[in-house]
């Protein structure tokens, strides 16, 4: 299942499921079918995100996530690791520019 995020500021980032609730989880929000990132909740959630990404690039082993399959744990189809970082920053991205806007941040799957 692929998760989409929107804001009337950018375009859409897309997710599979097991990579945005774990970006949802960091920045304390439920996943679920639809949700929301209000503007006033940006500026935590980006801070959130990247004190993961600091926390994941100084423990590399720490923050491989278990599941089945490659991307569920932190590599791609042909096994080359997949940071933190280079999950999160497209929708860090957004959450700034969207909050530069002061526009709303929200998710359907």
């Amino acid at each position: 299942m692929l998760y989409q995020f929107k804001s009337r500021a950018t375009g859409s980032v897309f997710m599979i499921q097991s990579v945005a609730e774990h970006v949802l989880s960091i920045i304390g929000k439920e996943p679920g079918k639809t949700g929301i990132i209000t503007v006033e909740q940006i500026p935590a959630a980006v801070t959130a995100l990247h004190k993961a990404v600091e926390e994941s690039e100084a423990n590399p082993q720490d923050t491989r996530e278990s599941g089945p399959g490659g991307e569920a744990n932190g590599e791609d189809q042909d096994g080359v690791a997949i940071s933190l970082a280079q999950r999160a920053y497209p929708f860090i991205e957004m959450l700034e520019e969207a909050h530069r806007a002061d526009k709303d941040v929200t998710w359907g799957v």
